[in-house]
C-alpha cells in the first residue's frame, strides 16, 4: 500500500491510498481509500506509516528542559541595537559594557533593586542574551563605576545626535526622595514628590525640542532651581559644543539673574515666562492691557522693564475657568474650618489670642488662601471675612501667562514662541515616566553620591530607548496624540486628533488589534518564550530552542520596533 497524488484539473489534487496486486501476470492497482478531506499532516502520518517508518508522539520524541519569557525581552533589545546604544556607551565590547546594557534593559522590562535585578536576570532570556548569566550584585556596581566615567562622554555623543546650533532646549529640574540617610547628596528641600521629612536629591534633565533625553545632572536636596541653569548652558557650549545656545526654562527657573548673565555671555537665547507678581505690576501700570483679549487670545508688547525682550500675552480661557473653580472650592473649605474655630471660640472651648491664632494658622497654611480673607483675633472672640477685592483682582488674571524671550520674531513668531515654551511639558513627561509610571527612578537606595548619580544617569538612557520605544509603538498604545500642525492656536488647549479619538472610544487600533498601555504591551510580549528542548532521554549536548509563534498583536509589536526605531 501507498500514498499517491492524484492531479485535479482546475482543483486540488485527490489524495488516494493504492495497493498493487498481480493479475494474469500484470501489475494492477486500486484504490482503498479517499485521503483529500484530511489534514495534511494526518496524510503525511499516514504515508510515514505505510513506508514503515517508526511514529512517535512530540511528548514522547521531545522535552521541554527550560522555558523562559522573551518577547519583551526581545523587542527592548532590537530598539537598543537599532539606536546603537552599545557603541554609544563603549566603542568596544566588554563584560562592563555587557552588564550596563542588562541593567538599562531591566529598569524599563522590571525595575527593581540592583540586587533584585542581579537575581532576576536569569528569569527571562535577557541575561542569555547579553551573555552575562551569573552576574552578581557586586558586579553590577563596578559595572555602575565602570560607567560614570563615561558618562560626559555619552552625554556629548547624545548632543551631536540631537542637538544642533540655534535649536531648543529644554532643561526642568525635579526632586527624587531617598531611603537612608548617609548619602552625603541627601538633605532636606523643597519636595516635589510630596514627601515631606524625607531625604532628597535634586536632578535636572536636559533634552531636545521633542523631549528626548540628552542629559542628566545630580545635585543636592537643598539646590534651588536657578542656581543650576549656568551649569546646563556651560554643559552646552563647552562640552557640546553648541554655540548659540537656546535655551527654554520655566518661570521658577530662568530668573532676572539667570536673563542678565545670559546677555553677558552671549551666544545665549531664551524663552522663559515671567511670574505673577511681574504680570500684576505690567497690568497695574497699564503695559498689559486686558481689554485687547475681547477678540484674541495672543498679543505682544513691550515693557522698558524688559529691554531688548518680547513679552506675549497669552489667555486660557479653559484655564481660566479651572482656576476660579479651583480657589472658589479653597475659599469655601477654608470658611468651614473657620467656622468650626468661630463656635469653639464662642462655646468658650478655644480661648487666647495664641492659641486661636495657631488653630486659624494651620488652616490658613493647608489651603493657601490667607491673602484673601481679613482675619479679627482677640482672645474671647474670632471674626473673618472674605476680601472680595483680593478675589476680584486675582481673578481678572485667572488663565493669563506671559511669555518672555529675547528671540526676534524674524526668527521665531509670537504663536510659535508660546508653542515652543509649551514644549516644556515634554520634560514633566519624561520626569512622569522616570519617577513613577515605567522606570521607578525612586526611592533611590544607594548610599555613596557616585553611585546615586549613575542610577539616576542609567534611568536616564533607559528611558532614552523607552522614548524611542513609545514612538515606534504609538499606534498600538493609549498615546496622547494630538494636534501639531503649525496652523493650530498655540494657546488653547491640544486637542487629540481623530485617529486618537476613535482609537480612545472603540480601544482598538485601525487594524483591529486591542490598544495597550506600554506597561501592558511589554507584558503580553512577554508570554512569547524561548523553550530549550531536547530529545527525549538525550544528553544536555543535544539541546536546541524553539520561540513560540507571536500573535498577531505581538508580532506588529516587534515589527514595529525594527522598522521605526532608529529610522
Amino acid at each position: 500500500m501507498y500514498v499517491t497524488s492524484v492531479p485535479n484539473r482546475g482543483g486540488k489534487p485527490t489524495i488516494l491510498i493504492r495497493e498493487s496486486y498481480r493479475e494474469d501476470g500484470k501489475v494492477k492497482n486500486r484504490t482503498l481509500a479517499n485521503l483529500s478531506k484530511l489534514p495534511a499532516q494526518v496524510v503525511e502520518t499516514v504515508r510515514a506509516a505505510l513506508r514503515g517508518e517508526p511514529l512517535v508522539s512530540a511528548q514522547d520524541a521531545f522535552e521541554v528542559v527550560e522555558s523562559k519569557p522573551h518577547g519583551h525581552v526581545e523587542a527592548v533589545l532590537t530598539a537598543m541595537r537599532r539606536l546603537g546604544l552599545d557603541r554609544l556607551i563603549d566603542a568596544r565590547k566588554s563584560p562592563q559594557r555587557s552588564l550596563i546594557l542588562s541593567m538599562i534593559a531591566a529598569r524599563i522590562l522590571s525595575p527593581a533593586s540592583k540586587l533584585q535585578t542581579a537575581r532576576c536576570l536569569d528569569n527571562s532570556s535577557l541575561a542569555e542574551e547579553l551573555g552575562v548569566e551569573g552576574a552578581t550584585e557586586d558586579d553590577m556596581y563596578a559595572a555602575m563605576d565602570w560607567l560614570l566615567e563615561r558618562q560626559g562622554r555619552i552625554e556629548k555623543k547624545l548632543a551631536q545626535r540631537h542637538l544642533e546650533s540655534g535649536g531648543m532646549v529644554l532643561y526642568d529640574l525635579t526632586s527624587v526622595w531617598m531611603e537612608g540617610e548617609s548619602c552625603p547628596l541627601a538633605s532636606r528641600g523643597y519636595s516635589r514628590d510630596g514627601k515631606k521629612g524625607k531625604l532628597q536629591v535634586n536632578f535636572g534633565l536636559l533634552t531636545d525640542d521633542e523631549g528626548r533625553p540628552i542629559s542628566v545632572s545630580v545635585y543636592e536636596g537643598r539646590t534651588a532651581d536657578p542656581s543650576t541653569v549656568q551649569e546646563q548652558v556651560r554643559k552646552l557650549k563647552e562640552d557640546f559644543g553648541i554655540e548659540l545656545v537656546v535655551f527654554v526654562g520655566d518661570r521658577g527657573m530662568v530668573t532676572q539673574t539667570q536673563v542678565e548673565r545670559f546677555m553677558e555671555q552671549g551666544g545665549v537665547e531664551w524663552i522663559t515666562a515671567l511670574k505673577s507678581g511681574s504680570i500684576r505690576k505690567l497690568k497695574t501700570e497699564g503695559r498689559l492691557q486686558m481689554g485687547l483679549f475681547d477678540d484674541r487670545n495672543l498679543f505682544e508688547f513691550k515693557s522698558k522693564h524688559y529691554p531688548g525682550e518680547r513679552l506675549i500675552a497669552c489667555r486660557n480661557s479653559e484655564l481660566a475657568e479651572r482656576r476660579a473653580k479651583k480657589r472658589e472650592s479653597l475659599i469655601a473649605s477654608t470658611k468651614a474650618e473657620l467656622d468650626k474655630i468661630q463656635r469653639r471660640v464662642r462655646a468658650g472651648r478655644l480661648v487666647g489670642r495664641g492659641e486661636i491664632g495657631l488653630r486659624i494658622g494651620r488652616v490658613i497654611n493647608t489651603y493657601k488662601v490667607a491673602k484673601h480673607f481679613k482675619l479679627e483675633i482677640e482672645d474671647e472672640r474670632f471674626t473673618y471675612r472674605v476680601r472680595r477685592d483680593s478675589v476680584a483682582a486675582e481673578a481678572a488674571l485667572d488663565g493669563v501667562y506671559v511669555v518672555r524671550t529675547s528671540l526676534s520674531e524674524e526668527v521665531l513668531s509670537a504663536a510659535d514662541t508660546v508653542r515652543h515654551y509649551k514644549r516644556l511639558g515634554r520634560v514633566e513627561k519624561s520626569f512622569r515616566a522616570m519617577k513613577t509610571v515605567d522606570l521607578k527612578v525612586r526611592p533611590v537606595f544607594h548610599r555613596t553620591a557616585p553611585r546615586v548619580r549613575t542610577h539616576i544617569f542609567l534611568c536616564m538612557l533607559a528611558y532614552y530607548v523607552e522614548w524611542h520605544l513609545r514612538h515606534a509603538w504609538r499606534s498600538l498604545l493609549f498615546a496622547h496624540e494630538t494636534d501639531t500642525s503649525p496652523t493650530r492656536d498655540p494657546v488653547a488647549r491640544a486637542e487629540p486628533t481623530p485617529e486618537a479619538q476613535q482609537k480612545a472610544r472603540s480601544k482598538k487600533t485601525k487594524d483591529g488589534l486591542p490598544v495597550q498601555s506600554f506597561a501592558s504591551l511589554l507584558d503580553n510580549l512577554s508570554s512569547v518564550v524561548r523553550n530549550l528542548c531536547r530529545r527525549h532521554g538525550g544528553s544536555e549536548d543535544e539541546t536546541f530552542s524553539m520561540t513560540t509563534r507571536p500573535s498577531s498583536l505581538q508580532a506588529r509589536a516587534l515589527e514595529l520596533v525594527r522598522q521605526n526605531v532608529g529610522s
